[in-house]
């Protein structure tokens, strides 16, 4: 069984490594402010020389994720690269390839309504009735009081007509409002209980988690890190590339975790063992 070292500060490990693949929600974010020690803490990850990616689930594009920061007075230039499930959806709905190519043009958008850039642009069509759609999109639930029943009409509807479920993110739960609620991922996973056809993009892939860093000329991987708050996602696609992992617990796993200054460390591994996904660290929150 993997340790699990519980941390205070980030500062304590960065010896370790060369560069740093950070999360939006539940890192950088509350779901309702920006976290400011968690920037201090990376500006002090690229005063020290470090790589930084800020890689994130977010339905989201890149440019809708540095309006943000900046409104915040985030300095860009702390990140080497800025990827999002948004920005990878956008290209590959506009690419067509694989099972996008099949999708169709007329989609039904479940949940919140904007559908944050994701189609922009692109030759895609919004309708109103499910039974008019090629597929449904999702980007994110419309309430945080949301749960899966809230949308299982319409996904019943949907999987009667055979159609695909489309979402930016894995996420089943994430923060709206600064608060902790269901995510897209759960809706999705619901679908496919239905026997629902889902296509779903974002971390825990590990093909979009070596996307991250291939650009960074990563000549050993036990120098990359991996800071997120969700184990599914987060931790699960760190596993996946064999990457090490910090785990921040007052995340979207609070609830669980508790909202204590120092982990806990058991309950941490409890969460672990249940998920079979394991953080090398965990810390509060992320700070210098």
């Amino acid at each position: 069984m993997k340790m699990i070292k519980p941390i205070v500060n980030i500062l304590k490990i960065i010896d370790n490594y060369d560069t740093f693949i950070v999360g939006f929600s539940g890192v950088l974010s509350d779901g309702s402010a920006i976290k400011s020690e968690a920037i201090n803490a990376l500006v002090n990850l690229k005063k020290s020389g470090k790589h930084i990616v800020l890689l994130s689930n977010s339905p989201l594009r890149v440019a809708g994720i540095a309006k943000i920061l900046h409104e915040n007075r985030v300095p860009l230039s702390i990140f080497d690269s800025i990827i999002t499930a948004g920005e990878i959806l956008h290209y590959q709905l506009k690419s067509k390839q694989g099972n996008y190519g099949a999708l169709g043009a007329r989609y039904f958008q479940l949940g919140c309504q904007n559908d944050d850039g994701v189609f922009d642009k692109l030759d895609y069509e919004r309708v109103d009735d499910i039974s008019k759609a090629d597929f449904i999109y999702m980007s994110s639930v419309a309430s945080q009081e949301d749960t899966t029943d809230t949308y299982r009409a319409d996904l019943e509807h949907a999987a009667s007509l055979g159609i695909p479920f489309v979402c930016a993110g894995n996420d089943t739960s994430t923060y709206k409002d600064g608060k902790v609620c269901v995510a897209p991922g759960a809706i999705a996973e619901q679908y496919a209980v239905l026997g629902g056809n889902i296509i779903t993009v974002g971390k825990p892939d590990a093909k979009i988690m070596e996307y991250a860093i291939e650009d960074m000329a990563i000549t050993d991987k036990n120098k990359v890190l991996m800071i997120g708050d969700n184990m599914t996602t987060d931790i699960k696609g760190a596993n996946l590339i064999g990457i090490h992992a910090v785990l921040i617990s007052k995340g979207v796993h609070v609830n669980f975790l508790g909202e204590g200054y120092i982990p806990d460390v058991a309950k941490t591994r409890e969460l672990s063992n249940s998920f079979d996904t394991f953080p090398d660290y965990v810390i509060s929150n992320l700070r210098w």
